[in-house]
């Protein structure tokens, strides 16, 4: 008899376990797939917003692009040597980098190469 009661608490307890097993694991599962949700719709909010700050960075340098073209444009038209001058700073940029292996002279006159010299009789 004392068998008997083991096995009947022993049965019940094993029912009761499924029973409650069968009922908490569908309420876990719907709970654990809306954290989920909730993770992966905070995912794409901060996914959005990283988006959108890039974009405005990036307006942002355009415009001040823009600006520094106009500036300088201002500048050549105002002052024509600038251009000058600024060849001048990249040709001596270009030598102490070395990728200007060799310098061709051309005489000019008004700007106008020289393409012979005058023979003399």
């Amino acid at each position: 008899m004392n068998q008997t009661k083991q096995t009947v608490f022993i049965s019940i307890g094993v029912i009761l376990t499924i029973a409650l097993l069968m009922t908490i694991l569908p309420i876990y599962n719907v709970w654990k797939q809306g954290l989920s949700g909730e993770a992966a719709l905070a995912r794409a909010e901060q996914t959005k917003k990283i988006t959108i700050e890039t974009a405005r960075a990036e307006v942002e340098a355009a415009k001040l692009r823009a600006e520094a073209i106009q500036i300088m444009g201002e500048a050549a038209k105002a002052y024509p040597e600038y251009r000058h001058q600024e060849f001048i700073g990249a040709f001596g940029e270009a030598l102490r980098e070395g990728t200007i292996k060799q310098i061709i002279y051309v005489p000019t006159e008004a700007n106008i190469p020289i393409l012979e010299a005058t023979r003399t009789n």
